[in-house]
């Protein structure tokens, strides 16, 4: 049985356990199945604001599709969850990776 079936198996059991959904998503990504992986990191974050790993992992999935915009944008809402959760160390990782992102500004400038 592989890693993700053993977690698909867990989740028919606990379906609402954010740490076997946020793992699915990972999974999902390892295996290319990046559609499927931001839908449920979506999903996860708009149902557990709260679950500020799922922001992060999402913002770096988006930057390595090339969808930079869509990264920012996650990035400041995780930031912004990880203030509230007063999680400086997530923020602080996340603010980071934000500004290694470049603004739009110098996106268009390439």
């Amino acid at each position: 049985m592989s890693r993700r079936e053993k977690i698909e198996a867990m989740l028919a059991e606990e379906p609402g356990d954010i740490f076997l959904r946020y793992s699915l998503a990972m999974e999902q990504d390892k295996e290319g199945e990046h559609d499927a992986s931001l839908s449920n990191l979506v999903e996860l974050t708009r149902e557990e604001p709260a679950y500020v790993p799922a922001f992060f992992m999402m913002g770096q999935q988006l930057a390595r599709l090339g969808r930079t915009s869509d990264a920012r944008s996650v990035l400041r809402d995780g930031i912004e969850a990880a203030r509230i959760q007063e999680d400086s160390h997530a923020a602080g990782e996340m603010s980071e990776f934000l500004a290694s992102l470049g603004s739009a500004e110098e996106q268009r400038d390439v």
